[in-house]
């Protein structure tokens, strides 16, 4: 079974880097991370670049809210479920 989870975030820069990590060191091997960030201002793309491979994709435009973009993410997502998961998370390794 694969897990889609798909985070929306605007100007969260110093937030990202702490819920990316946490995705990347789940125990569950079978996810597809999606970002969906609303046009930030700030370095929050480059962190997300930062990444590399972990990130299975990224939109990055001016939505109208996060409900839009969280649509956005699901419709993007492939896998059997979807799990929205918001920042900042702090659990390295177990989706809850």
């Amino acid at each position: 079974m694969k897990i889609s989870v798909v985070t929306v975030c605007y100007n969260s820069a110093t937030t990202i880097g702490d819920t990316l990590r946490s995705v990347r060191q789940q125990t569950y091997e079978n996810v597809e991370h999606i970002i969906v960030d609303g046009g930030s201002k700030d370095t929050t793309l480059a962190v997300v670049a930062a990444e590399g491979p972990h990130v299975a994709k990224l939109i990055s435009e001016r939505d109208s809210g996060i409900y839009d973009a969280m649509n956005k993410g699901i419709q993007l997502a492939t896998g059997d479920v979807v799990a929205l998961l918001f920042l900042p998370v702090r659990n390295p390794t177990r989706l809850p």
